[in-house]
């Protein structure tokens, strides 16, 4: 008879517990119900909306953008009809611009801004003031203001007349509307140099991988560039020699009223460019310092015990530590860069923005086509987020 409550109540501590009282299945329902209630409260809006211009005969349709676009663009296109480009065609210009611009943003701003970083925390005074100076200035003063400086300031100093542009080596002209300069193109037996240097950067990146885990596994330096970039090299003049000259220059030639020939990059585009480097810099500068400074000083001086000069211990020991900090708030100020492209309005830049601007007044389609930008810059948000994680995912810690 003992044995029986004991087993009573073995049997009641293992009874199911009811739905309504599990919390699994309370979380479950009321994510459910959340779901249901977003989805709904999306639905009346848009509804509500479709009705509205329905009733006002502004009915949103996508067939808008099938129409020709009407106005010139003078930037990331050589060739323009205004009369038989269509508005797709006319945004993807202006994606590529963006792109353009963001391309060269991020590389530029990486590079000044661990630059700026590590100089903020210089031993040198002066490196260290000029540093400090550099932040405070542009972290703590609007994008759109620096812009119109920039702008306004390259516009006074460069040449007015095209006949005065200054010449520089190359050749490479400056002047108030453009910096002209020469233009690469391929020739017919370009693509065997592109299969070349293509297969030679797939080698480079497969010994590269080789050496970091011959790293891992022995310890030994893994002097990836000393594998990496002779590589490329070889295959490049491999397919150099094979491709029999693979590029031509044309040069900008002065005419009447303008530079023909060659390349060109106008002030607009000099102006956004420099001004998301100069702002975005600043913020990273801040990022670098702080995850320099996340790194025990107890490292710092055992490399310098081991004879470690200022370098080695900043490269070897320093640095790849506080990329583990870096990478993630790096991140956010790179999807900062690409949405603050869209200024490039005000500076009268043909962006995508500017140009789904002019769509939207010329068609009255503001609902499509805005739609359709928030798609574009979506899209590049999510690209340079998948980017930055994949970058964060191989720089986690590995255990032995």
């Amino acid at each position: 008879m003992s044995d029986q409550p004991s087993s009573t109540f073995v049997a009641s501590r293992h009874a199911p517990v009811p739905p309504w009282r599990d919390i699994r299945y309370i979380q479950a329902f009321l994510q459910i119900v959340f779901l249901i209630a977003v989805v709904a409260f999306g639905y009346t809006l848009i509804h509500n909306l479709v009705s509205n211009l329905a009733d006002n005969r502004m009915a949103i349709t996508f067939k808008a953008f099938d129409r020709p676009f009407g106005t010139n663009i003078s930037e990331g296109t050589s060739n323009f009809d205004p009369a038989t480009t269509s508005n797709w065609e006319a945004l993807w210009i202006g994606f590529r611009n963006t792109l353009r611009v963001v391309a060269i943003g991020l590389v530029g701003t990486t590079i000044l801004g661990v630059l700026i970083g590590i100089g903020r925390l210089s031993s040198n005074f002066l490196v260290r003031l000029v540093a400090n100076f550099y932040i405070e200035v542009f972290r703590n003063t609007p994008l759109l203001v620096q812009l119109y400086f920039i702008y306004r300031g390259l516009r006074v100093t460069m040449p007015e007349r095209v006949q005065d542009s200054i010449k520089l080596p190359g050749p490479v002209f400056v002047n108030r509307r453009a910096i002209n300069f020469p233009l690469i193109e391929g020739t017919d037996t370009a693509w065997l140099f592109y299969l070349l240097f293509g297969i030679g950067l797939a080698v480079g990146i497969g010994l590269w991988v080789w050496r970091l885990r011959v790293q891992d596994r022995t310890g030994q330096p893994a002097s990836v560039l000393r594998w990496f970039v002779p590589t490329i090299l070889l295959f490049g003049a491999v397919g150099w020699l094979v491709a029999g000259g693979p590029f031509s220059i044309q040069n900008p030639e002065l005419k009447r009223f303008n530079f023909e020939g060659g390349d060109k990059l106008s002030m607009e585009y000099l102006t956004l460019t420099l001004g998301l480097i100069l702002y975005t810099a600043a913020f990273v500068a801040d990022i670098v310092r702080a995850g320099i400074q996340a790194v025990p000083h107890g490292q710092i001086e055992a490399a310098r015990a081991q004879g470690f000069s200022g370098g080695q211990t900043l490269r070897l020991i320093v640095l790849p530590q506080a990329l583990r900090l870096i990478i993630p708030p790096l991140g956010n100020q790179y999807l900062n860069l690409a949405k603050n492209s869209s200024l490039g309005v005000a500076i009268g830049f043909f962006d995508v923005y500017n140009i789904a601007s002019i769509i939207s007044n010329q068609t009255g389609q503001s609902v499509a086509v805005f739609a359709v930008m928030m798609a574009i810059y979506l899209g590049l948000s999510l690209t340079i987020s998948v980017v930055m994680n994949a970058v964060n995912y191989s720089m986690r810690l590995r255990s032995r």
